[in-house]
């Protein structure tokens, strides 16, 4: 299978030290390491912190075919904060070099035919990209994932819409759907009552909702489940939703059923919490973690 991922490439920096993040790129380095494929279309700054990240690429043996770069702008830089609860909180640095992704026809023409295609709602905060991204998605053949990923005020409803209704696959935390409901419904919240009503309004055919610690559910147009999540052990939770992204988006591919996902989606995001950070350094913990050929 060939899968995709499109928007913002940063350095997540803790107090002290930096390492590499970003939802778009998170997401496709998981898959990477599972199936040895994976397309991730970006811009970095040609700067430091852009050599670096085309370093860590080359390192990792990770295509820089669809790495941008640009020499006005600089590299994405996300300012991070662990609170006693282990929850990251972001200040994300404005007009970087992911808000200015090029559509470029003749390179992007490859990836049009192939399974699935990634995105989020932070690179459409600015119109270069979102006008790339929106331009890639409709002409895109393959199923269509919508990680909305919420940051800060960089969404509005005119984005929110448009991210939900071209989306077979949706990803949201729980504050993100309460915030879907505000507007769009505005409707007393129940998780499974509005996760339907979003469904259905949206034509949506897998959502899933995560609940931190108290677990997670994947709908499908007849079905859920739900998993009760670990909760021992955590030193933070930065890049959980993107292991478990990445492992929702292999299990629909893969055709397994809802709680078999859902498990080994969530068993995936309890690793990563047992890390500083989104991504292992360790190779051996791809061997270690869960997952099937």
């Amino acid at each position: 299978m060939n899968i995709n991922s499109i928007g913002e490439f940063l350095f997540d920096v803790f107090p002290g030290i930096k390492k590499l993040g970003g939802a778009p790129f998170n997401f496709i380095y998981h898959v990477n390491k599972f199936t040895g494929k994976g397309n991730f279309i970006s811009r970095i700054g040609d700067d430091d912190f852009g050599n670096n990240i085309l370093e860590y690429l080359n390192s990792k043996n990770i295509s820089v075919e669809f790495i941008q770069k640009d020499k006005i702008h600089q590299t994405g830089i996300a300012k991070v904060e662990i609170d006693k609860n282990h929850t990251p909180h972001f200040t994300i640095v404005e007009n970087c070099a992911y808000d200015f992704i090029e559509f470029i026809e003749d390179q992007f023409e490859s990836i049009k035919s192939m399974d699935l295609l990634y995105f989020g709602t932070l690179a459409q905060r600015n119109k270069i990209s979102r006008d790339t991204i929106r331009k890639l998605i409709s002409s895109f053949k393959g199923r269509i994932f919508c990680d909305l990923n919420l940051r800060q005020n960089f969404f509005s409803k005119d984005i929110l819409n448009y991210s939900l209704s071209v989306a077979d696959i949706v990803k949201v935390n729980e504050g993100e759907l309460k915030i879907i409901n505000e507007l769009f419904f505005n409707l007393h919240f129940d998780i499974q009552f509005i996760s339907k009503r979003v469904m259905d309004h949206f034509n949506i055919k897998f959502l899933c909702v995560t609940l931190g610690e108290k677990g997670s559910y994947i709908f499908d147009e007849n079905n859920f489940s739900f998993v009760k999540a670990k909760d021992d052990k955590i030193i933070d939770s930065v890049g959980a939703g993107d292991a478990f992204s990445a492992i929702l988006c292999l299990g629909i591919l893969h055709n397994f059923n809802l709680e078999k996902i859902n498990e080994l989606a969530s068993q995936f995001a309890f690793e990563i919490c047992q890390i500083q950070g989104a991504l292992p350094e360790d190779e051996k913990f791809y061997k270690q973690s869960i997952f099937i050929n």
